[in-house]
């Protein structure tokens, strides 16, 4: 990791991205990550050495129309919609128990959440925009800010999807990002890899756990 050391705490800021069942092997038929269900220990660890700490969660409404059917198929792309790429799985239903937070995960600890994907014509991944391209900010960039937050550590579901999109956000909106490997985990391993490289070349620190976050306090 070179020379890099960490702010002082109050400048830190923990973000938990979509630690939610509905990445876990809790709710199988939805888009469960292998491990997802493991990841809770270090993301408390983490927070540990963050002034606040704030949250994303996919917030889906049940006539989505990025639904998948018989007739579209899981991964079968979207046209004239701005905002979906391809039909998935239905997840993260705001109600049932995929929306909720992995158990371990107290949300009386975040100072704010980021809830995105509630329109049903609108599946985004980050979670700083509710849009495909950026645009329509969730408010999460903002209330960071307004609480003089230089340096984000970040963990969550999944490493290849909506990890790699809300830290390259991050990154785009010139925080400091350090992510912590053993709060995540990817789906597959060649797009997480390539996710990881993504993340280096935009600048991201990483550490292999929340242990290795105290070598790097000054």
């Amino acid at each position: 990791m070179s020379d890099y050391k960490l702010p002082a705490k109050k400048f830190i800021a923990a973000f938990d991205v979509d630690a939610q069942n509905t990445f876990t092997p809790v709710c199988p038929d939805e888009l469960p990550v292998i491990d997802g269900d493991k990841i809770v220990p270090e993301l408390n660890a983490q927070a540990e050495f963050a002034s606040i700490r704030v949250a994303s969660r996919d917030a889906h409404p049940v006539d989505a129309l990025w639904l998948a059917t018989a007739e579209k198929p899981i991964f079968t792309p979207i046209k004239n919609y701005p905002d979906l790429d391809m039909h998935w799985p239905a997840h993260a239903i705001v109600g049932t128990k995929g929306f909720d937070f992995i158990d371990g995960l107290d949300p009386s600890k975040y100072a704010y959440q980021s809830f995105k994907g509630i329109e049903p014509d609108k599946h985004p991944y980050g979670a700083c925009y509710h849009d495909l391209i950026d645009n329509c900010s969730t408010g999460v960039i903002e209330f960071l800010k307004h609480n003089n937050i230089t340096t984000i550590i970040c963990g969550g579901l999944a490493t290849d999807y909506c990890v790699l999109n809300t830290v390259l956000q991050l990154r785009e909106a010139d925080f400091e990002v350090v992510v912590n490997l053993a709060a995540c985990r990817g789906i597959a391993p060649e797009t997480t890899a390539d996710a990881l490289k993504k993340m280096e070349l935009a600048g991201v620190h990483f550490v292999e756990n929340a242990t290795e976050l105290r070598k790097l306090t000054k």
